[in-house]
């Protein structure tokens, strides 16, 4: 099984559409760093707002509940990274640092990590690049233990992350 989840991030990571910049930085068996980076012509400020309206760009295959829709971030220390389905709730990641239209941090584990008791540091960068355009670099630093190793998981947490910024830079092309 782990052999098949393995192969089908590879075959995914090879048709990952190139205007996205991934990169697995580092990884080892107790963690894993990854960045990703897009371009956009829209301005800062509408990256920064189209960013905190996750609803909008975040792939439903990635979601509790089937629905990006019913996601949201609260751009506040201790905010929701979060996605409600009537009672049925779940805490994606918590916000840990806010300077708005530069930068937003959270910490957790997304998606399966949670359950596996892996935490992580994530941080959405916007700047402002010279041509006017806008730059926006997404960081996960993931660390904690799995039997079998994290450095396995790396290419598939990247290819999956990139799919969503590619949904931002989508969402920002509109």
């Amino acid at each position: 099984m782990k052999t098949l989840l393995l192969a089908s991030a590879l075959s995914l990571i090879a048709m990952i559409n190139s205007t996205a910049e991934a990169k697995v930085l580092d990884a080892a068996a107790h963690g894993f760093t990854i960045e990703i980076s897009i371009e956009t012509q829209a301005d800062i400020k509408t990256a920064y707002n189209q960013f905190l309206n996750v609803g909008d760009w975040w792939n439903s295959d990635h979601t509790w509940f089937g629905d990006a829709n019913r996601m949201y971030i609260e751009p506040s220390v201790n905010g929701c990274f979060c996605e409600i389905d009537g009672e049925r709730q779940a805490i994606h990641m918590t916000v840990s640092y806010v300077d708005p239209y530069k930068e937003v941090r959270m910490i957790g584990g997304l998606g399966p990590l949670q359950m596996m008791g892996i935490h992580g540091g994530m941080s959405w960068k916007f700047d402002t690049l010279e041509n006017g355009n806008t730059r926006v670099t997404h960081r996960y630093q993931v660390t904690g233990y799995s039997k079998d190793g994290l450095d396995k998981l790396a290419a598939i947490v990247d290819s999956v992350q990139t799919i969503q910024l590619k949904g931002l830079q989508a969402a920002l092309e509109k």
